[in-house]
Order: structure tokens, then sequence, then C-alpha cells
């Protein structure tokens, strides 16, 4: 049985446990469960602290987990990435009062809070930075007024939280984050309960960023609605009644879709339809 970490709350928990029902895998219906099995699909989920699941999962006593690539790399743990999920996507940065530093060059000899001590530690010593570190769990837009630090660094989404605390972010991001699959490093690659897991996954990403659209079309104006519509591998074309009609099926972009329709009316298409894609397999 396929043993996988989910986050039991945060940003994470939501989303991860949204696509793992899209998937086809039971989910647990109250927060308080710990565990969960699901017999049909030979997977139990353990639903664990987000900073914790690649600890977990670089012990070898759980197969695979989902967490944050920031809490991946600040655990030290020994675990690797082998799918982005594309949500909770997040920019880790520095931040300080205006005037007090333009960038990382700038921080030595001054004082650092953050919660991903790894993380901060390790990107000063690439820079060759010699600054101190304070590890910080939580609200670290404090530690500069009340001078426990003269820099943070912490996760950005809208930065509303630092300017409202009278700060801003200076030099470039440290890294970029999002939701991402983690395996202990230098586990079998091709375990088939895993593959299979991923593939589930990869599918609900196709399915989540593509719609199918139907039209019909006119047997002149073909190859160009085609160029319009080529789909993955190529549309599906099915003549109609109306002679010097066909109808055409492709996948095509949910992001794309509404110019896509607007090209295909220019062009003559009628009938122009799209609907929602709830599994996939590529």
């Amino acid at each position: 049985m396929l043993r996988i970490a989910v986050p039991n709350k945060g940003s994470l928990s939501g989303p991860a446990s949204a696509m793992l029902h899209e998937a086809g895998y039971q989910q647990r219906k109250e927060s308080k469960e710990l565990v969960l099995v699901d017999p049909e699909n030979e997977v139990e989920f353990f639903y664990l602290r987000p900073r914790d699941i690649a600890i977990y999962v670089s012990s070898g006593k759980l197969d695979i987990g989902i967490t944050g690539r920031d809490l991946l790399l600040d655990s030290g743990a020994n675990a690797e990435e082998i799918l982005q999920l594309g949500f909770a996507r997040s920019t880790f940065r520095y931040a300080t009062r205006p005037g007090t530093a333009t960038g990382v060059g700038d921080f030595g000899g001054m004082t650092i809070a953050t919660s991903y001590e790894g993380i901060v530690a390790k990107h000063l010593a690439d820079e060759g930075i010699d600054a101190s570190v304070v590890h910080l769990d939580g609200a670290v837009e404090t530690a500069i007024q009340l001078g426990v630090a003269q820099i943070i660094a912490d996760v950005v989404e809208t930065g509303t939280s630092l300017r409202n605390a009278g700060l801003e972010v200076i030099g470039e991001p440290i890294m970029k984050s999002e939701a991402v699959v983690v395996r202990r490093t230098g586990s079998p690659a091709d375990d088939p309960k895993v593959q299979q897991f991923l593939r589930r996954l990869q599918g609900v990403l196709v399915a989540r960023s593509y719609v199918m659209m139907d039209y019909d079309c006119r047997v002149e104006h073909l190859e160009q609605a085609v160029a319009l519509t080529p789909g993955l591998e190529s549309p599906t074309i099915s003549p109609l009644h109306h002679e010097g009609w066909v109808a055409v099926r492709s996948m095509v972009a949910a992001k794309e879709a509404q110019r896509i329709m607007d090209d295909l009316y220019d062009l003559g298409a009628r009938a122009i339809l799209t609907t929602a894609i709830h599994a996939c397999r590529l």
C-alpha cells in the first residue's frame, strides 16, 4: 500500500485535498482525522504539518508527500521534488525599511529574521555575505519594529502585509515556491504505484489547463480552423449530414479558449462549444 503525506492545515491543505479528490482518491471528511485508508486505490494518507512532511518522507517511513518547495529546501531533508502541482505559488524575498539596504550586498553585519533559516543561511553563504540569522516561527514583519532584526526574509504573495508594516522588498527573489510532490532522494524512480499516482495528478493538471472545444466548420475553411485548434495529437473531424460541413473536436488551452472561439467565428465556424475536462490521461 502506498503511504502518502498530505498537509493537514494551512494554504497547502485545501488545494492538495481537492486535487487528490479530483484524481479519484478518498479524502478525509473531518480535519481531526490524521490517517485515512483508501483500500480501493491501495493508498494510505497521513495528514501532517506541511513543514514536517519532507522529513517524514526522507526517513523512508512514507513513500511520497505533498509540501511546498520552500519547506522542502528549508528542512534540509534527504528528499527531492518530482512533480510541480501549480498551486500555493509564492516568492521568497528580503524586505526592510526604506533606506536600510538596496540589496544582499549591503547585509554584512546585519541581522535577518525569518521562519526559513535553512534557505536564508544557504543563500547568504552562496552570496558570501556574513550576516546573522534569527529564527522566528511567524509574524516576522514585526521583527524590525521591535528591534530584533534589520532585515526580514519571508514568503511574499501580494506584499500587503509588508506595506502595512512600512517595509519594502529589496533585491532579487531568493526563490519561487509552489506545492510539489516529494520523495526520498535515491528512491526507485520506476515504482509502479508512485508512477500511477503521478499520472493521476498530471491528469488533473491537464484537465484544469484545457477544455474540449467542438464546432462546425465549412470544408474549405477546415485547414485554417485546424491551425487554430491543433489539439494534442490532432483534432477529431467528422462529416455532417449537411454536405460541405464537418464537425471538429479538439482540446485547447483554457486560457486561450475565448480568443480561439472569436477567431473561429470570424472564420465562419458555428455551434462553437467548450466543455470542462474532469479527468485526463496523455
